[in-house]
């Protein structure tokens, strides 16, 4: 299944792609919330859909695309988890993984516009490979426990404010949580919709301009592994998000530096999980 959202800020519906249709499943459903994975709700909407898809109203092409999925208790990021990433930033790969927050108020469309931050000059660009829970967890034992607790992937820009992140002192999470510095979707595919998790394509263009060429085989630690290691350490809860690390070409690794600028067009995708767009304002 391919799960989306749609409507305007804060009014947000939840639907699914179906057949290469865009429908509304707010009729059924509240939304793709935490109240929606735990209680089983991916097998009862495939289960509606079976019965009920062709009844479903179909959304007009200008319906805003919002994130895939409602506002997460949390969002969880790794670091340097590409290894070739790793190099381009002239940092050891990790020999256990690197965890920051970001704020989870930082949700975005995938096709909406992004601010440069009030006080930014470094503004860059990520993609990445996101991973949505379908249940609480802690304390998992083991990998396969993790990869039944995973709802599904989805495409995340990573937005990173540099000179907050690296300059400013103390955590990472001042460069990561600027508003809207958190593209999700446009769909949040199921398991089975995606296929080999380890060989999918990643890119991201600048005006037009390949600044990212990558593919999740080069990843350090893989998405069961990611979701188990965190439960050792917290609570993940239910439609929480993962954003895996992001393979080399960011701005920061560039000699001179490329960051956005207002004007810019950001265009990101990943196999299997389509494309997102995003103006920089």
């Amino acid at each position: 299944m391919k799960l989306i959202r749609f409507g305007e800020k804060g009014a947000e519906k939840p639907g699914v792609i179906y057949q290469g249709k865009r429908l509304d499943c707010s009729g059924k459903f509240k939304d793709w919330d935490r109240a929606f994975f735990n209680s089983n709700g991916l097998d009862a909407l495939q289960e509606f859909l079976k019965k009920e898809a062709d009844g479903l109203p179909q959304l007009v092409d200008d319906v805003r695309h919002a994130s895939c999925i409602a506002r997460p208790g949390m969002i969880m990021c790794i670091g340097l988890n590409y290894s070739e990433h790793a190099a381009e930033s002239n940092m050891e790969i990790p020999e256990e993984p690197i965890i920051f927050g970001k704020a989870s108020n930082t949700l975005n469309g995938p096709y909406d516009n992004v601010a440069i931050p009030l006080g930014a000059d470094k503004t860059d660009y990520e993609v990445e490979l996101g991973v949505v829970l379908k249940k609480d967890v802690y304390g998992l034992k083991d990998e396969q426990e993790a990869k039944d607790a995973i709802a599904g992937y989805c495409i995340v820009n990573d937005l990173s404010e540099r000179t907050f992140q690296l300059e400013r002192g103390g955590q990472w999470i001042k460069g990561k949580s600027c508003p809207g510095f958190s593209p999700v979707g446009p769909f949040l595919a199921t398991p089975d919709e995606l296929g080999d998790l380890d060989n999918l394509k990643m890119t991201l263009t600048v005006n037009g301009g390949i600044r990212q060429n990558g593919n999740t085989s080069f990843m350090v630690f893989r998405p069961a592994f990611l979701v188990y290691y965190l439960s050792q350490f917290m609570l993940l809860e239910a439609g929480d998000l993962i954003s895996t690390g992001t393979p080399s070409g960011v701005a920061l690794g560039m000699d001179p530096p490329l960051y956005l600028k207002k004007g810019d067009l950001v265009e990101l995708s990943i196999d299997g999980l389509g494309t997102q767009k995003q103006h920089m304002i």
